[in-house]
């Protein structure tokens, strides 16, 4: 799947939270200084083309709905940042970010707690 420019990621993030929409109601949810509405349109095309977006047509207006879903889109993009920067480590990944991001005794213990209770259900899942 090929990643989204920040811009593409941004009016694609609006689709998803609206699940369909017209390009002004993409507009609207955009933050100030909003874009032109040829440029957000602009965008949706590039996006239909990339194929994560798609458009029901009512004569000359065109309602938009994602193709991809949120949650495929997140799981590609954190295969591929786990891939280019943590050689497919997720002991790499948790132990730049528990040494680099100066993670809170809570934020760890918490960490710890998902990481145990996903542990059991594995557990209960192979017996």
């Amino acid at each position: 799947m090929k990643e989204l420019t920040k811009a593409e990621e941004q009016i694609m993030q609006i689709l998803w939270k609206l699940k369909k929409g017209f390009v002004n109601d993409i507009l609207e949810q955009l933050p100030e200084p909003k874009p032109a509405y040829n440029t957000v349109s602009t965008i949706i095309r590039i996006l239909e083309q990339k194929g994560f977006a798609d458009h029901k047509a009512y004569g000359r207006t065109y309602e938009y709905y994602p193709r991809v879903s949120k949650k495929e889109y997140t799981r590609s993009y954190l295969k591929n940042f786990m891939s280019n920067y943590f050689d497919n480590s997720f002991q790499t990944l948790a132990s730049f970010f528990t040494k680099e991001e100066n993670l809170s005794v809570g934020e760890m213990e918490e960490i710890r707690k998902l990481m145990e209770e996903e542990i059991e259900k594995q557990r209960n899942k192979d017996q």
